[in-house]
């Protein structure tokens, strides 16, 4: 334990309560790894936390729920009274909470046994609830009923499915039931929460086993998905559902935000775009463009920030691009952007390797073209925006420019005639384009 934890301990200790490290801090520990943060458990009421440990770097903002938070060396470690927990009508908070005396009584109330661990160096660990086996035996369980546990606080659903991604955990199979049942208590749960639980299951190394096994649960969160599990494409380029592909293609991609949630949106508008030919094969034109408005809605649902929802947009809208000529593979980077590009190549090979393995090899060959391109445009340092032209509004503004969507018109043309290689990227070559078009006239 950190120096200041053992610290706290050992003054509540030596003013006669009990007190231990509890929750993830001890998991962590017994699994060999680095604790994010310690939270310290207590006998002493929140008044005799505060008289142990003096006025001094004391924080009393969570007193009402018995929490008494002191700030050490620049960080903060949150004491707080052993309790019991009244209703939860609201599925996520308790309408009041009781100070007990008990260790076992406040962790009786906590989410799954592997959490349920108390620690102290005078004391030694304190495991009621087995945790200490189940994370031995890499099980997620409840503590006591699966039902009350989601029924108190239905985010545990997804922090349940969270552990399982982020720890390659078996939920056991209580628990996993009631989870299957309670999934609709997640409506109840803010969407910030969801959000940020939910990016973190994708970005687990165990994504594929969990999402699989838990579409029903993700549909709660995403109803377009209710459409996608079972899915059949008919077409024979396609060896699974649209919604298997796409989980396959999500385990697939680099664990990044932007990148998981860019594979699950990919292919979301593949059951709204579908059509069957004469010949029985299944086609799905324009579905990249149904998935891009699909990622914006939700993802503004679910509050991503801005940066996010723009990125994950492009990736999706842009994903199943197939240029061949030179020119239009350089209009293509210029469209997804050289800072992106990276990630729209994982994203293919992914989507690639979740499609039929017949057309694997040629497939990948040609993503390999793409790269090579790429490679090549980003030693010239060819950036290929508005902002890497040798000339600017200001500039057009001066030459007599005076309609903004003449001179956005101006400097997109010059952008696309460099992107194309019919023009130097050359201050004096564009200034005397862009007065040849002034000359002209541009009107709207």
């Amino acid at each position: 334990m950190p120096s200041a934890v053992d610290k706290i301990i050992k003054k509540l200790e030596e003013s006669g309560y009990e007190a231990y490290a509890v929750g993830g801090c001890v998991r962590d520990s017994v699994m060999d790894k680095e604790p994010s943060d310690w939270d310290i458990c207590t006998s002493s009421l929140p008044e005799e936390t505060l008289e142990c440990l003096g006025a001094e770097n004391i924080i009393k903002n969570g007193l009402k729920h018995g929490t008494v938070t002191v700030r050490i060396e620049e960080e903060n470690y949150e004491i707080t009274t052993f309790r019991t927990d009244g209703e939860y009508l609201d599925n996520r908070h308790p309408e009041s909470v009781t100070f007990v005396r008990s260790l076992k009584e406040d962790l009786a109330r906590r989410d799954f046994t592997m959490n349920a661990l108390a620690y102290s160096k005078n004391r030694g660990l304190q495991d009621y609830f087995d945790g200490l086996t189940d994370i031995q035996k890499g099980i997620i369980r409840c503590v006591g009923s699966p039902d009350r546990r989601f029924g108190e606080d239905a985010l545990r659903i997804l922090r349940a499915l969270r552990f399982a991604s982020v720890l390659g955990f078996e939920i056991e199979k209580k628990t996993a039931k009631s989870i299957h049942k309670n999934a609709y208590l997640l409506k109840n749960i803010s969407v910030e929460r969801i959000m940020s639980e939910f990016v973190r299951i994708l970005c687990g190394k165990n994504v594929e086993k969990v999402l699989l096994e838990y579409a029903d649960v993700v549909g709660e969160i995403l109803p377009e998905v209710r459409k996608m599990t079972g899915f059949e494409q008919h077409n024979p380029h396609h060896v699974y559902d649209v919604w298997t592909h796409t989980v396959k293609v999500i385990a697939a991609v680099k664990p990044t935000k932007t990148l998981r949630l860019a594979a699950l949106f990919h292919d979301m508008g593949k059951p709204s775009a579908f059509k069957m030919d004469e010949k029985g094969v299944g086609h799905f034109k324009g579905h990249p463009e149904i998935s891009e408005k699909i990622a914006e809605r939700e993802l503004k649902r679910l509050k991503s920030d801005n940066k996010t929802l723009k990125d994950v947009c492009k990736l999706v809208k842009y994903h199943d691009v197939r240029p061949y000529v030179n020119k239009s593979v350089r209009r293509y980077i210029a469209n997804v952007g050289m800072d992106m590009f990276e990630d729209m190549l994982d994203l293919k090979r992914a989507d690639t390797k979740a499609q039929n393995p017949v057309y694997l090899e040629e497939t990948l060959k040609y993503i390999d073209f793409l790269e090579e391109m790429y490679r090549t445009e980003k030693e010239k340092n060819n950036d290929f925006t508005l902002k890497t032209l040798k000339i600017n509004g200001e500039d057009l503004k001066k030459m007599g420019f005076s309609d903004g969507r003449a001179i956005g018109y101006c400097l997109n043309s010059l952008l696309l005639q460099v992107i194309d290689g019919e023009m130097e990227n050359n201050r004096e070559i564009l200034l005397e384009y862009a007065e040849s078009m002034n000359d002209k006239g541009i009107n709207f």
